[in-house]
């Protein structure tokens, strides 16, 4: 069985959110093969993230969120920068929401955890923090901040005396920050411009929709059923009503989408669009 090309894979997603007489015949009419199974696209997993420097922060989050083990091994040589996501990992802390119990780590992971910051040895966790006066430091001091109880404990810290501005910055940029944390660390246009550098966004619909180009978003949305499946119906809900509005049963407009999204650099939604339009 071949790989599909990433286009395929890409107008293979958009054909997922249609029904499947519409697919069928746009399928047929484009020469695209049919769907890929499910188990050739956990196949190509690794391949698949070959780029995956270019992915925001928060898409790594909603893999660890499956808290699958053989996710996490896929994904952690992606996540060689954040210390704190490769230190929870790691120890087998659950992203998962309502998950208690540890997630299984390979014996090769374990080994590679960071090292624990003498800060965090002298201070304690809140102490560490409110001692950074550098953001390395900072960032040192966060990568402790592992459990749903260490972030509770920063909440009520912040809450009490506002933690250093390195500090909050360096914990805001964490994927896995709460909202509710974020959201009390402040909304300054410049604190808000280094989230979103940072790749952190709201949720699935934000990357679906506002990412570019195109055909990389929906190459990896292709993957979501096997990548994040908990999350990937959120991105689906926000492009359906495009798919439909734009593209529909129109086979004339699925053809020229076909033929844009190699070259388009635009959005996912700017795509649909010029494509529904041209037709």
């Amino acid at each position: 069985m071949r790989d599909f090309s990433t286009a395929e894979q890409a107008v293979g997603f958009l054909l997922g959110l249609t029904d499947e007489d519409t697919a069928a015949r746009v399928r047929r009419r484009i020469g695209l093969p049919g769907p890929e199974a499910p188990e050739a696209a956990r196949g190509r997993l690794s391949r698949a993230w070959t780029r995956a420097h270019d992915l925001p922060a928060s898409l790594i989050l909603w893999v660890l969120e499956e808290d699958d083990p053989e996710l996490n091994a896929v994904v952690w040589r992606f996540i060689t920068t954040d210390s704190g996501l490769r230190r929870a990992v790691a120890r087998g802390v659950p992203f998962g929401s309502g998950r208690t119990e540890a997630v299984p780590v390979s014996p090769a992971l374990r080994t590679q955890e960071p090292e624990v910051p003498e800060s965090y040895v002298r201070h304690g966790l809140v102490g560490a923090l409110r001692d950074a006066t550098t953001m390395k430091e900072a960032r040192s001091a966060e990568s402790m901040v592992l459990t749903r109880a260490d972030w509770r404990a920063v909440t009520e810290a912040d809450g009490e005396r506002p933690l250093p501005g390195y500090a909050r910055w360096a914990l805001s940029v964490r994927p896995d920050c709460p909202p509710a944390l974020r959201a009390q660390f402040g909304s300054h246009r410049k604190f808000t411009h280094r989230v979103r550098q940072a790749g952190v966004l709201d949720g699935p619909p934000e990357y679906a929709t506002t990412y570019r180009p195109a055909l990389r978003v929906l190459q990896v949305l292709s993957m979501g059923h096997v990548l994040f499946p908990t999350r990937v119906r959120e991105a689906e809900n926000a492009l359906r009503p495009l798919v439909r509005d734009h593209l529909g049963d129109r086979e004339d407009a699925w053809a020229v989408l076909a033929q844009l999204i190699g070259t388009f650099h635009g959005t996912a939604p700017e795509l649909l669009m010029t494509a529904g339009a041209i037709a």
